[in-house]
């Protein structure tokens, strides 16, 4: 049994929070976590997550064969990094890293979230080399992941010169912390294995959302007249000079990651954590009647997160990884409610309004709303971020299909 203990820490303060200690014995992973007695009477104390309140008593996480990220509690893992990030730091750290190495190994400087892990002196672990990104690297970066994803001699070598800005990162795709101008942004790559324009159509996706009244993040195309562009898209956890505490949905809502979950259990999330709950709930039902709409089928726990709005609650972050699909088989990976799974219905949108305390009359006159912004701008949208005339009447099905049409007849009844 090989144990490890690391202190935690929040913000550019580095204000001492509690202790983590993590055992592994190759086959099992489990960790505990303790707040410190400075915490718990701190004016500015808050719980990491509402299944971490705030007490003397230890958080105990434990992994399993078919789940071994849970060996972490779902507070710190949402500062772990994901496949992307995870693929870079298993390459360049070789053998089998544990839950404890992926979290350590992704760089301080541009982890999720607020927390930071320190050693034995206080020290920030993993400060690692080189620094972040800028404009001018931005070709020799692309050309790197690229690499990274072409040829399996240079992968490690990719490896270890991507991990100190790209292995913090989550998600599947290519990608890299970038340093925009002194704030912090990651960079989404084109990948090799793409065969549809995915960088140009999330930022297009990005704006198209903020037409329909939803908060998202600055999104724009760099070497956006090559063919393999580069997405920048601006941190929401990050300022100049602030880190911002963030967790995921699914660690807001405490529900497990195999299981999925509902856009209502993060409503009821919300009611009872949330800063100005009636607010945030609508912006909720806003946000999935758009995903239905421009079939977004990447909408799991995970890619809802929150942000630490003071007094114990929580605010939802801006949207992000929105990713269109003109398919036929279309669904959701977090469902409306347990009445209709995870069928991507309109209809069952509108009838689960009273989980979102929202009247239907409401519902539809927000359905309304979100309806003429994605019909009146998709198109324009696809075309002013790069998409030929060929590429945007592919994607169309994505923005109109049979949902549309129930959206058509439910705004529009005669």
């Amino acid at each position: 049994m090989v144990s490890r203990t690391v202190r935690l820490a929040l913000g550019e303060r580095l204000l001492s929070v509690g202790k983590l200690t993590f055992d592994s014995d190759g086959r099992r992973q489990f960790s505990m976590f303790r707040y410190d007695e400075a915490w718990l009477t701190h004016p500015q104390r808050f719980a990491l997550s509402p299944s971490m309140p705030l007490s003397d008593s230890p958080h105990i996480a434990s992994g399993s064969r078919e789940n071994m990220r849970a060996a972490l509690p779902y507070a710190i893992s949402d500062a772990a990094p994901d496949a992307w990030g995870r693929g870079i730091i298993s390459k360049s750290l070789g053998g089998a890293p544990s839950e404890l190495d992926f979290l350590l190994a992704a760089d301080d400087r541009t982890r999720q979230g607020a927390l930071r892990f320190l050693d034995e002196d206080g020290k920030p672990l993993s400060d690692a080399d080189p620094p972040v990104p800028r404009l001018n690297d931005l070709e020799d970066l692309r050309e790197l992941a690229r690499a990274y994803e072409l040829d399996p001699d240079m992968a490690r070598q990719a490896a270890d010169r991507l991990i100190g800005f790209a292995g913090s990162l989550g998600g599947a795709r290519p990608k890299s912390s970038f340093d925009d101008d002194g704030v912090l942004a990651i960079a989404k790559f084109t990948s090799e294995n793409d065969t549809m324009p995915i960088e140009r159509v999330e930022v297009a996706t990005l704006r198209l959302a903020a037409k329909a009244g939803i908060r998202t993040p600055a999104a724009r195309l760099e070497l956006a007249e090559s063919d393999r562009p580069v997405a920048i898209i601006s941190r929401f956890d990050r300022g100049r000079g602030v880190r911002i505490p963030y967790i995921s949905a699914q660690t807001l809502t405490g529900i497990d990651a195999r299981e999925g979950g509902y856009y209502t259990d993060i409503a009821d999330a919300i009611r009872a954590y949330g800063l100005e709950p009636r607010k945030q709930i609508l912006e909720l039902y806003r946000r999935m009647l758009f995903t239905l709409l421009v079939s977004n089928n990447d909408d799991h726990l995970k890619n809802h997160g929150f942000l630490y709005g003071g007094n114990d609650k929580w605010l939802m972050a801006p949207m992000f990884d929105v990713n269109p699909q003109p398919e036929r088989h279309r669904h959701l990976e977090t469902g409306i409610s347990e009445l209709s799974g995870n069928n991507p219905s309109v209809e069952a949108a509108i009838e689960a309004s009273p989980f979102f305390d929202v009247d239907r009359d409401e519902a539809v006159s927000i359905l309304g709303e979100v309806l003429i912004a994605v019909e009146q701008n998709w198109k324009s949208l696809l075309l002013e971020a790069g998409l030929t005339e060929k590429q945007a009447k592919i994607y169309a099905s994505a923005f109109d299909h049979h949902e549309t049409e129930t959206a058509r007849r439910l705004v529009m009844p005669n």
